[in-house]
């Protein structure tokens, strides 16, 4: 996310590494002494590895209780009008069907609000930021950034903020079950590990594909068993950057010793003919400032792709046939306006994108492939939804 307050987010929890940006760069994460939480309800099937739990921060029931109310309650917001969940729809799969975030004040974000399926096996955690690697890390920025506001609070109304939460006789009790040991719970550093909890716990693993995968061979479709080919096939090239149990490459998980911290250049845009994205939208070129890095983004995982509309980090993209379509053509050719450049021509594009035919029925198995990936049970399901309608 841009404009970040780094400090922010070095106070409430720490740094625990920092991620090199290289495209085949790892970054190595303590993983002992986290079994304790094998008992959390991690709604993952017995034969996927966990996710990494951040060694402050462990797991467990009631900071997941806490997190979800958090994560619903608009008070939690400068203006007492937002809440994470206004980004984050839990039928969209933690999307908001907007092409570009709008935050509490009104203020458009340059970037889309990223689904947070699976978000717990994130090798990074934003868009474009390789620094950012853990949800404890993460969470802060929203609610502080100043550039652009999204949660909008600030050093003038964060202890407003933090009354109107220990006004609220559920917290009193919430804030206490999570953190027990604390005589005063309610402050920003504990909201910051609740929200990191129930973001961790919101994991989709009970999709047709994955039912499939099980051995249910009539889980999909012949279609999408075509489009599966596909999408496995050198051919297309998908499962470069998309493969792996979370269809992402950019993942990490507890059978691993190193995070795989991967961004691709997909050729989305080429404004001056030498690889120039957008203001605003230049991938861990922000962050790094080496030209290569120009463009190149965090691979966002496919589970549930079908209902996070519109797509790329910018919502530029319509559909999911769209989305085939400037994959077949090797990248995006803009021929008028202020982004108008040849994307297939760009200097710092992934060798992975490059040109190839498809016919309609290709393109259509592809995509009920990629809709077999939609998980109906994780978008309805009562465990992750607003506590505050209960």
């Amino acid at each position: 996310m841009m404009g970040s307050r780094p400090w922010l987010a070095i106070g409430f929890i720490g740094l625990i590494t920092s991620a090199c940006v290289e495209q085949d760069s790892q970054t190595l994460i303590d993983t002992g002494g986290l079994d304790s939480d094998r008992s959390f309800n991690w709604n993952i099937p017995a034969n996927y590895p966990l996710p990494v739990v951040h060694a402050d921060n462990p797991v467990s029931e009631e900071k997941f209780q806490l997190g979800r109310h958090l994560f619903y309650d608009q008070r939690l917001s400068g203006p007492a009008n937002f809440s994470c969940a206004s980004c984050h729809r839990q039928e969209l799969a933690f999307t908001d069907g907007l092409a570009q975030a709008i935050g509490a004040t009104g203020e458009k974000h340059p970037r889309s609000a990223q689904a947070l399926v699976n978000i717990a096996y994130n090798a990074s955690v934003n868009w474009g930021n390789p620094t950012t690697v853990t949800l404890e890390q993460q969470v802060p920025i929203p609610l502080f950034n100043e550039f652009p506001v999204e949660m909008g609070i600030n050093d003038s109304n964060q202890a407003q903020v933090l009354a109107r939460l220990q006004a609220e006789p559920r917290y009193q009790s919430l804030f206490k079950a999570a953190f027990p040991s604390e005589n005063q719970p309610i402050h920003f550093a504990n909201i910051a590990k609740a929200l990191a909890s129930f973001e961790r716990g919101l994991n989709s693993f009970n999709s047709p594909f994955d039912h499939y995968e099980a051995g249910n061979q009539f889980a999909i479709t012949p279609a999408a068993k075509r489009g599966m080919q596909l999408f496995f096939d050198e051919k297309t090239e998908c499962f470069h950057c998309h493969g792996g149990m979370n269809f992402t490459l950019s993942s990490f998980d507890r059978s691993q010793t190193f995070a795989d911290t991967e961004f691709f250049n997909n050729g989305l845009y080429n404004l001056d003919g030498k690889g120039k994205y957008p203001d605003g939208g230049e991938g861990i070129f922000e962050i790094t400032g080496k030209p290569e890095d120009m463009g190149r983004f965090r691979p966002p995982t496919l589970r549930n792709i079908a209902l996070t509309a519109p797509y790329m980090h910018d919502g530029s993209i319509e559909s999911l046939d769209a989305v085939i379509r400037h994959y077949m053509n090797g990248g995006r050719h803009i021929t008028s306006g202020a982004n108008a450049g040849d994307g297939r021509a760009n200097p710092y594009k992934s060798g992975f994108v490059r040109p190839f035919a498809l016919t309609e029925q290709e393109i259509a198995d592809l995509r009920e492939f990629l809709e077999s990936l939609t998980d109906e049970s994780f978008v309805n399901n009562p465990r992750f939804a607003n506590p505050w309608e209960e």
